[in-house]
């Protein structure tokens, strides 16, 4: 294995020969290249994962193949050999420069793509069973009624409960582990022989992430389809490859067989991507204080439904989305609710924030909410959140110091601008954001951050009010592997240097390995598990735990 960008990956061929040889394969932008050659080799049947953080040139590498990158300037060469069908020579195509009329015969036929969120990559106006006999009457001219029929054993083979009604839903009808099998069908419709798989689990849960990670390699084994994986879940490499190749910024610096990069990786690059794995660095769990900064007992949250038939006329059902739920955090300790969507996690989150009416007992430093804003103000004071995703969270078009000191304005009115400006400044240092760094920081704007630089900024906001403790909904499930430990390291010192509280809110084990000192596990709204983390997550004793462990560490 050579670490060059330009090695040769031959070393690891399978018997059934070359399907794809990328050469020098550029990508450019109005003028700006964004991938700079790249060579790699797929074999017929072969697993490639490319791996890499957001930006390394990982998708537009892949959709390049294909020429579906919008306005880009694509050189260099992708020739996919021929599937037996033509003439002696005419065989090797060359993707790059073929027709456009030939290359849609390519495209779904003979290399398929899924992407990552399946929500925009399917149409929302028509059935899923329509879009998959789409692709079959395209390019198999098969008969609609043919296709309906294929569509719905697609939709069968991909292990969708119900294939005939589900053909017959639309995507929003769907779950989202349902929405990316639905996906997988429609690619895997004409059988083609190469598969492009653009961060196929991201948006799923841990366990359902599991799942289509199974389904693929069968499907992959069944049709004997070679897959080309992007992704930066290095976990996912490596259950599911059998060569990785590891970009950055737009070059390969290091490719060959997965247990031997992962084993000796020779580039700095590959080192940081695996030492980038969250680490446990807290201070030991406090001792229970007399007065809990956060404390629920039989807690209850539900929504009234509508019930069918005309029942429905006169009275509401009810959902219980959080049922009987009893927990504790002291100072300084971190709670970890841990469980896949529509368990209920970010419910408790919003009840505890006062943001729900609930049932039961609840308590923020021995007082209720009382749902009315006045009295609440000083307990709003003491819990603050950051939320997922810091793009959405922070508004685009307030400043820097309109964000930050945001809540000043309301918890503290009595400080002027300046006063204002001197606390929102150190917040901004507190999570590594300082002027030298950015000159005239109070004045930018978000778009002008990186990712993880606005989750900084979303947690200044946070703190910048002296809270006891944060409610943390997904902290770092938006980020890349080694911001995420950037991030997450940050959070366990503030904790250390200010006493403060955690109520995190994850589906990811690992995150929550590396910050809770307490955990609860839930689904369908209640707790089925909970005490210390690490005796949880290492001995789990609920059928449920012991699945979200095992398909988190693979």
């Amino acid at each position: 294995m050579s670490a060059a960008g330009s090695a040769r990956p031959e070393d690891s061929r399978r018997d059934g020969g070359m399907l794809l040889s990328v050469r020098d394969l550029r990508v450019a932008f109005n003028g700006k290249t964004v991938v700079h050659g790249v060579d790699f080799d797929i074999a017929q049947g072969e697993k490639l994962a490319l791996v890499g953080e957001s930006g390394s040139g990982k998708t537009v590498t892949a959709l390049s193949l294909l020429r579906l990158a919008l306005n880009a300037e694509v050189s260099g060469s992708a020739r996919l050999a021929g599937n037996g069908e033509g003439r002696q020579g005419q065989d090797a195509r060359e993707l790059l420069s073929l027709p456009e009329r030939a290359l849609r015969g390519v495209r779904g036929k003979e290399i398929a793509m899924i992407f990552q969120e399946p929500m925009t990559a399917l149409n929302a106006l028509y059935t899923v069973g329509d879009q998959i006999s789409e692709v079959l009457e395209l390019h198999e001219a098969m008969p609609r009624r043919a296709a309906q029929d294929a569509a719905v054993q697609l939709l069968a083979d991909t292990g969708i409960p119900e294939p005939q009604r589900r053909a017959a839903a639309f995507p929003h009808q769907l779950s989202g582990g349902q929405r990316q099998r639905a996906m997988i069908a429609m690619a895997l419709a004409c059988k083609p022989r190469l598969l492009l798989a653009d961060e196929p689990t991201t948006a799923l849960d841990v366990t359902v992430r599991a799942q289509i990670l199974e389904l693929l390699a069968d499907l992959q084994r069944r049709y004997g389809m070679a897959v080309l994986l992007i992704t930066h879940d290095l976990n996912l490499v490596h259950r599911f490859a059998d060569r990785v190749a590891v970009m950055e910024n737009g070059r390969i610096v290091e490719q060959g067989a997965v247990a031997s990069v992962f084993g000796d990786p020779q580039h700095a690059y590959t080192r940081k991507l695996i030492d980038s794995r969250p680490t446990r660095e807290l201070s030991a769990a406090p001792a229970a204080p007399a007065e809990a900064v956060l404390e629920a007992r039989a807690l209850r949250v539900s929504y009234p439904v509508s019930r069918p038939g005309p029942a429905g006329w006169f009275r509401k059902g009810e959902f219980v989305a959080v049922q009987g739920a009893d927990f504790r955090i002291g100072p300084g300790e971190t709670l970890g609710v841990v469980g896949e969507s529509g368990s209920g996690k970010s419910t408790l989150a919003l009840a505890a924030l006062g943001l729900l009416p609930h049932g039961g007992t609840l308590g923020v430093a021995g007082q209720r909410w009382s749902e009315s804003g006045a009295v609440d103000r000083s307990l709003r004071r003491q819990m603050q959140v950051v939320f997922q995703d810091p793009f959405s969270s922070l508004s685009p078009r307030m400043t820097v110091e309109q964000i930050v000191g945001e809540g000043l304005t309301v918890h503290a009115p009595e400080l002027d601008r300046a006063a204002r400006r001197t606390k929102a400044l150190a917040a901004l240092a507190d999570v590594g954001l300082t002027e030298a760094q950015f000159p005239a920081l109070l004045d930018r704007y978000p778009h002008e951050f990186s990712g993880g630089q606005r989750q900084r900024l979303a947690i200044a906001r946070a703190l910048i009010v002296d809270p006891r403790l944060l409610v943390l909904d997904e902290p770092t499930s938006a980020l890349d592997v080694t911001i995420q430990k950037q991030v997450l390291g940050l959070l366990q010192r503030l904790q250390r240097e200010r006493g403060l509280s955690y109520l995190l809110i994850t589906h990811d084990v690992e995150v929550i390995h590396a910050m809770a000192h307490q955990v609860i596990v839930m689904k369908d709204g209640a707790i089925l598990e909970s005490g210390e983390a690490l005796r949880v997550l290492d001995a789990p004793e609920h059928p449920y735990t012991q699945t979200l462990v095992a398909a988190a560490v693979g």
